[in-house]
């Protein structure tokens, strides 16, 4: 099992990271250690500036490599949320140095996730979700400001690396990211029903 991550999939997200918004889709891959499931999350040591970023997630449901885009639905049966976890210290240190930045995005446990919910329960094309701390909301997003749609960004991924069953894509993350501290809960949902619920260790 792999874990794919798309990268300023939505604008308003490039725009408070002063990047470039994306003409094609840019991702980064996480390893099967950085699954985190049901359990709380404790604050890593090599970090003091580390961001929350909530993320629709697709679990990849048959193998494929070369999907067409008009296919591409059939590839995924369950969709849940989850938290891309960064190291943004770690991240623009090795920005600046025109390095790779895997340890700061790749690191155990970086990639808390939900439980998956069927997907014909809901309207992708238009399906909210957002990120509670403490109990305030703290990023807001919708599928519809997507710049790369679900079916997109898998045949574009497929183009390059195989997808293969229980994969799953964290399809990118709307503005509002800042830093979590020890303490912190944090509670994802999809369209107003709470799928997540972690604690920072």
């Amino acid at each position: 099992m792999k874990i794919i991550c798309i990268g300023r999939n939505y604008a308003e997200h490039a725009k408070e990271m002063k990047s470039d918004v994306p003409t094609e889709p840019v991702f980064f891959m996480k390893p099967e250690t950085a699954l985190l499931k049901g359990s709380d999350f404790y604050y890593p040591d090599f970090t003091k500036d580390l961001h929350h970023e909530v993320e629709i997630v697709l679990k990849i449901s048959k193998n494929g490599k070369h999907i067409a885009e008009e296919f591409a639905s059939g590839y995924y049966n369950e969709i849940g949320v989850g938290i891309d976890f960064t190291a943004r210290d770690l991240q623009m240190k090795c920005k600046e140095k025109g390095l790779p930045w895997e340890k700061a995005k790749a690191f155990d446990h970086s990639a808390p996730v939900s439980e998956f919910v069927a997907k014909d329960k809901f309207n992708l094309a238009n399906l909210a979700f957002n990120l509670k701390i403490n109990g305030g909301e703290r990023q807001k997003g919708n599928t519809k400001d997507l710049l790369f749609s679900f079916e997109q960004v898998i045949a574009y991924v497929s183009k390059f690396v195989t997808l293969k069953t229980g994969d799953l894509i964290f399809t990118g993350t709307p503005e509002g990211v800042s830093a979590v501290q020890k303490g912190d809960v944090l509670e994802a949902a999809i369209e107003g029903k709470k799928l997540l619920t972690l604690s920072i260790k």
